[in-house]
C-alpha cells in the first residue's frame, strides 16, 4: 500500500524554504572531516523507512544481529541505525561512524559533490535491493499526460520535497516527455509527507498543479490508483494519478554503497553482507506472497511484520495486515538475477551506468554539486555471491521473449496513456532505418526501460483522403449525398429518411461510423475496402516500426522486453488533420505514434527481466 520515508519527510532538509531552487548538498552538511572507519567487531549499518529493509531485519534477526539468523550465520555482527536522514548519514559516512550509505541511487547522486570530494569515501554501490511500486505524480484535471506538463504561457507547478526520493521521479517523468525543470515551476516543500509535505501544498494551494507522493497521500488526494478525486472523504475535485511508479517502474532504485576505502580493506565482509541479504530475499518474498494469496498469516511472517512496525514505529504502520504488509507490496525486490541485469549487463537502459549518468545530470542541472563526481560499481562475481547465498545462478536474458499484453482499443488509449510522440513518413514507405529514426528508436527503448511496468503501443497512422474521396463520390452516385458551393468551398448534405442533414467531414468519427455501415456501397470504388486497406497498412507500418526497433537493439546490444512493444494499427480514425487540403498536411496524417500506455501490473512477468 504505501512508500513511506516517513522519518525522512520530519528531518531531512528541514532548513529549505519552500519555492527555492536546489541547494547544493555540502551547504546542509557544513564541514565535514573525513576519518577512517571507526575499528571494531560490530559494524554500524543504516536502514531507512521502506520495505526493502524489512529484509535487512530479516536477515539480521532485528537490530542487532541475532544468533542463528542469515547474517550471524555469515559471521556478522550489526546494528541497524536510523538512516531516514540522509544528511546524518552522510555526516556518518564521512566521518568514519558507518562504513555504509543506504539511499535511492538518486539521493547518492545528490550527495556525489560531498561523496566523491575525497577518495577514500567515493561510494561503492554494492547492492540494489528493489525498485520502488509506491511513488507518484498526483495532478489536476487539465493535465492528463506527462506532455501536458509543458504548456504556453504559465509553467506548471509542481510540489515535490527537497532532495528526497521524488526528486528523482521528477527528473525521470520530465525526460520522458523531453522537458527539464527550466520547463515547468518546481515548488520544493521540507517534508515528504504530513503538515509540511507536498501533498498537503496541492490540497491547500490551488495554483500547485501537480505533487509527487507517496501512496497512502495519493490515495487521500485521488481515492485509488485508477480513480478520480470527487471533493468527498478529502479528495481533491479531479485529482488523479498522472504518473506512477506502479507503471515507470524502474524510476527509483534502493541501493546500499559502502566507502571505498573500508570496501578495499573489507571485501569478504562486504561480500558476506550482499550475500546474506540475497539468500533473505526469496525467503521475505514467498512469505509476502503466501499472505497476499491466502489472507493466512504465517506466524514468522506476523513476526516479522511486528518486527518492522516496532521499528518503524506505529505512527508509519498502524496495522500490520494493512500497512506493514502494504509496504512490501510496493516494493519489487530484484535479487541476484536483479544484481547481475544491474551491475554487469552491458545493454541494460536501466543499469549502473546509465541510472549514474542521470543522477549526475540531476545533481549538476539542478544544482545539487558543482561537478560530476561518480561511483564505482562492486565488481562482485555473482557465481560466487550465488554460491554463497545458496542461490542458482542464472544470467538475465538480452531480448526477452513475451506473449503481449492484450488488444489495446482506441476508446480507452487516451485514459491510458502517460506520454506519447511520434515519427511521421513518406507516402508508400516501408523502411524505418536507424539512420533516419535512431533517436527516436532510442528513446522507444528508453520508455521501454524506464517505464517497466507500462507498454510501448507503437500505433500506425494512415491519411483520410482517398477514403473520404470515394465515400463523396459515391454517396453522390447513389444520392444519399448533396453538394452546394464552389469548388474549395462545398457543403455537403446526407439525405436520410429524417431529412437532409449536413455532413462535416471533418468529423472523422462520424464519417467511418457511415463508411462502416455501407452506405456508400455499391460503387465500382468501395470506401470501405479502401478504409480497411489503410487501417491493415497503418498496422503493417507499426509492426515495421517495431521490427526495426527490435533490429537495433540487438545491434546496439541493448536489453529490451519484447511483450511491452505492442503494434497497433489505427488506420483513417484518429487523423492529425480530418479534412486535408494539401499534400503537406496529408503527411502530417500518415504517422507512427509511440505511446506508453498503462497496464495492469499483472499483465507484464519480469520472471527473466529482472531489471
Amino acid at each position: 500500500m504505501n512508500r513511506i520515508y516517513a522519518l525522512l519527510a520530519t528531518t531531512l532538509f528541514m532548513s529549505l524554504a519552500t519555492q527555492l531552487p536546489a541547494e547544493q548538498f555540502s551547504k546542509l552538511t557544513g564541514p565535514v572531516n573525513v576519518r577512517p572507519v571507526q575499528s571494531g567487531k560490530q559494524i554500524n549499518v543504516p536502514y531507512i523507512t521502506w520495505g526493502g529493509d524489512v529484509t535487512t531485519f530479516f536477515a539480521n534477526g532485528g537490530l542487532e544481529t541475532e544468533p542463528g539468523s542469515i547474517y550471524a550465520q555469515e559471521g556478522l555482527d550489526l546494528k541497524l541505525t536510523p538512516g531516514d536522514d540522509f544528511v546524518q548519514q552522510v555526516k556518518d559516512y564521512m566521518s568514519g561512524k558507518s562504513p555504509f550509505l543506504r539511499g535511492t541511487f538518486r539521493m547518492l547522486g545528490q550527495a556525489s559533490g560531498v561523496l566523491g570530494q575525497d577518495p577514500r569515501t567515493k561510494p561503492v554501490v554494492i547492492l540494489q535491493l528493489s525498485w520502488s511500486g509506491g511513488d507518484h505524480i498526483v495532478a489536476r484535471k487539465g493535465l492528463r499526460t506527462l506532455n501536458d506538463l509543458k504548456r504556453d504561457g504559465k509553467k506548471v507547478r509542481i510540489a515535490c520535497q527537497q532532495g528526497g526520493p521524488h526528486v528523482g521521479l521528477l527528473y525521470d517523468a520530465l525526460a520522458a516527455a523531453k522537458l527539464s525543470n527550466q520547463d515547468v515551476e518546481i515548488v520544493f516543500v521540507d517534508d515528504l509527507t504530513g503538515p509540511n509535505g507536498a501533498a498537503e501544498k496541492f490540497r491547500s494551494d490551488k495554483s500547485i498543479d501537480a505533487c509527487c507522493v507517496i501512496t497512502p497521500d495519493m490515495i487521500g488526494l485521488t481515492g485509488g490508483l485508477d480513480s478520480e478525486g470527487s471533493g468527498a472523504e478529502g479528495t481533491v475535485q479531479g485529482a488523479h494519478v498522472l504518473v506512477s511508479t506502479q507503471n515507470m517502474s524502474r524510476s527509483i532504485a534502493d541501493v546500499y554503497a559502502v566507502r571505498s576505502d573500508w570496501y578495499k580493506a573489507n571485501r569478504e565482509t562486504v561480500e558476506k553482507f550482499v550475500a546474506g541479504y540475497l539468500k533473505a530475499t526469496p525467503e521475505v518474498t514467498k512469505l509476502r506472497d503466501d499472505f497476499e494469496k491466502t489472507q493466512r498469516m504465517s506466524r514468522e511472517y506476523r513476526q516479522l511484520l511486528t518486527t518492522s512496525q516496532q521499528i518503524f514505529g506505529e505512527d508509519v504502520l498502524p496495522t500490520l495486515e494493512v500497512d506493514a504488509h502494504g509496504l512490501l507490496l510496493d516494493c519489487r525486490f530484484v535479487g541476484l538475477p536483479g544484481q547481475v541485469a544491474f551491475f554487469n549487463q552491458q545493454g541494460n537502459l536501466s543499469g549502473f551506468g546509465p541510472k549514474m549518468t542521470a543522477a549526475l545530470d540531476l545533481a549538476t542541472n539542478w544544482g545539487y554539486a558543482d561537478g560530476r563526481r561518480g561511483f564505482d560499481p562492486s565488481g562482485f562475481d555473482y557465481r560466487k555471491i550465488a554460491s554463497r547465498a545458496g542461490l542458482p545462478y542464472v544470467e538475465p536474458k538480452t531480448i526477452v521473449e513475451g506473449e503481449g499484453l492484450g488488444e489495446f482499443l482506441d476508446d480507452d488509449l487516451d485514459t491510458r496513456t502517460i506520454v506519447s510522440f511520434t515519427i511521421s513518413f513518406e507516402p508508400n514507405q516501408t523502411d524505418f532505418s536507424v539512420d533516419r529514426y535512431g533517436a527516436e528508436f532510442d528513446r522507444a527503448l528508453q520508455s521501454a526501460s524506464t517505464f517497466g511496468g507500462a507498454a510501448v503501443v507503437i500505433r500506425g497512422h494512415s491519411d483520410p483522403t482517398k477514403t473520404l474521396v470515394q465515400a463523396i463520390k459515391a454517396g453522390l452516385g447513389k444520392g444519399i449525398i448533396r453538394r452546394t458551393g464552389q469548388q474549395g468551398n462545398y457543403r455537403y448534405f446526407l439525405n436520410s429518411q429524417g431529412g437532409a442533414r449536413e455532413l462535416d467531414l471533418s468529423q472523422t468519427g462520424e464519417m467511418v461510423r457511415l463508411i462502416k455501415s455501407g452506405a456508400f456501397e455499391g460503387a465500382s470504388d468501395s470506401p470501405l475496402q479502401t478504409m480497411q486497406a489503410a487501417l491493415n497498412l497503418s498496422l503493417a507500418r507499426a509492426e515495421q516500426v517495431k521490427q526495426a526497433i527490435v533490429k537495433h537493439a540487438e545491434q546496439e546490444g541493448v536489453s529490451v522486453n519484447l511483450s511491452q512493444l505492442q503494434p497497433v494499427g489505427a488506420g483513417i480514425s484518429d487523423p492529425v488533420i480530418s479534412k486535408p487540403s494539401n499534400m503537406a498536411e496529408a503527411r502530417q496524417n500518415m504517422r507512427v505514434e509511440f505511446r506508453i500506455v498503462k497496464v495492469n501490473p499483472e499483465e507484464l512477468s519480469e520472471t527473466d527481466f529482472d531489471f
